[in-house]
């Protein structure tokens, strides 16, 4: 097919998915989602999934693939697993839209990023761990020099994670990123980001959804995980609106104090997104809400 992949990104809160059902409808697509929490099947409430209703009719794919409690999901296994399902849906001559605001996700997998798969040397990374910071950044320095001058000494994990890779490869990161990041993307994209000429009203919409959120059960959701002894693994995962809420079950703070971190936190949350795909010359940015579709179409942004 000769038509561009889709890609809808934005800040949270900016009506992506909405967004993406309306052009999935009139142009036949099926949507590829690229959202880091919507994969959790546990994780609905907080993560904004689109329910049924929402969905519209629309094949939607990568949602509610995993449980939390599963083995974390590595940006190598999105890429592949995406991969998987951009072919299959073109294959039955179907369009492709990807829509989610992880622009980690969204970028390694327009760059068509090659990551080195092998599995984690979990004994080879305890013995690491025990040793000294400056001790493992000199072990670093022998077999990495280059790494080693981006990687603060104190930053054990990042240190650990390029030894371990050296040890599993037997090539140094440096030659493992270069490797990743030589191949030639894929597919053609147009990639098409939400914003807000008045930040205040993105920030408006994300108080207001945080609230609808409490009131459609986001404690009981997160209480559920929380008896099921899940704390650890969401605190893993780190999914905004559940963090905060594991730590008023533990008793560190109350609801309303919860409440005004995960708006806080949110907000903050939309500004490093915002951040990442101004990092993108090519985006096409569309003012969110109701018009947005509208001008879409008759900028001829996307081909009907």
């Amino acid at each position: 097919m000769n038509e561009k992949i889709v890609v809808i990104c934005g800040p949270t809160a900016s009506g992506k998915t909405r967004l993406a059902v309306e052009l999935a409808k009139i142009t036949g697509a099926e949507i590829v989602s690229a959202d880091s929490i919507m994969i959790y099947r546990e994780l609905s409430i907080g993560s904004a999934k689109p329910t049924p209703g929402e969905m519209s009719g629309i094949k939607h794919h990568l949602i509610d693939i995993l449980s939390v409690s599963s083995a974390p999901f590595s940006v190598a296994e999105y890429v592949k697993t995406a991969g998987g399902c951009v072919r299959d849906i073109l294959g039955r001559n179907k369009r492709v839209i990807i829509c989610g605001g992880t622009g980690l996700y969204i970028d390694h997998f327009m760059n068509n990023t090659q990551f080195t798969e092998h599995g984690p040397d979990l004994a080879y990374r305890k013995e690491l761990e025990g040793l000294p910071a400056a001790e493992l950044h000199k072990m670093l320095e022998k077999t990495d020099a280059e790494c080693a001058k981006s990687i603060h000494p104190n930053n054990k994990k990042r240190v650990i994670r390029a030894l371990e890779i050296h040890r599993a490869t037997g090539k140094t990161k440096s030659e493992s990123d270069r490797l990743a990041y030589s191949a030639k993307p894929k597919y053609d994209f147009i990639k098409i980001a939400l914003r807000f000429s008045d930040r205040r009203a993105l920030y408006d919409k994300i108080d207001a959804r945080t609230d609808a959120m409490m009131q459609s059960g986001l404690l009981d959701e997160a209480r559920a995980l929380y008896d099921r002894g899940e704390e650890r693994n969401i605190r893993r995962i780190g999914a905004i609106g559940y963090v905060e809420l594991m730590d008023y079950l533990d008793g560190l703070g109350g609801l309303g104090e919860a409440v005004e971190d995960i708006k806080r936190h949110t907000r903050n949350y939309a500004k490093r997104q915002l951040t990442w795909f101004k990092r993108d010359p090519d985006t096409v940015w569309v003012e969110a809400g109701e018009g947005a579709l509208n001008k879409i179409i008759e900028n001829g942004i996307v081909q009907l």
